[in-house]
């Protein structure tokens, strides 16, 4: 396998924005919630222009894709590379996805406004993940997060 296409998901999650129960009950909370996540685990001092980013995103049509997944992303030019955050809601939550299903795994992506190749390989790869079911289902039976990234460290030997 070539190294350099290969995209590594742990390589922008760092265990601290991992959730493993979101409390949010609202789409526009459950942002709020996993965007403060991401700003304390990756460094970033000003998180409202990627709040902005998502909530303008999210206008152009929910990215909930379906099976109880949902993935908000957008591009802010407050992050310097490609960061990303996981939250697990146990209750579920109403994102407006595409199969009128409540949300239960946000995979969140926030990318610098120059970035194209990346961000869009990154995406692919949270896809192919999340279509498994059995990946769903100990995703949110997780109660650690590094319960979560071991998860995904395992996803990614294969």
């Amino acid at each position: 396998m070539n190294k350099d296409t290969t995209v590594n998901l742990i390589d922008f999650l760092p265990e601290a924005s991992i959730q493993t129960d979101l409390k949010s009950q609202t789409k526009k909370e459950l942002l709020k919630e996993l965007v403060l996540a991401l700003s304390a685990a990756h460094g970033i001092k000003n998180s409202s222009g990627i709040l902005d980013a998502l909530l303008e995103r999210e206008e152009l049509g929910s990215t909930g894709i379906g099976q109880g997944i949902a993935i908000p992303h957008g591009k802010s030019d407050t992050v310097n590379g490609v960061v990303a955050a996981l939250g697990v809601s146990k209750r579920g939550i109403d994102f407006d996805a595409l199969d009128g299903e409540p949300v239960h795994i946000f995979f969140m992506l926030i990318a610098p406004s120059n970035s194209a190749g990346i961000h869009l390989k990154i995406l692919a790869k949270i896809s192919r993940l999340l279509k498994d079911k059995f990946f769903r289902q100990a995703l949110r039976e997780a109660k650690l997060s590094a319960e979560v990234l071991k998860l995904i460290k395992d996803e990614n030997e294969y």
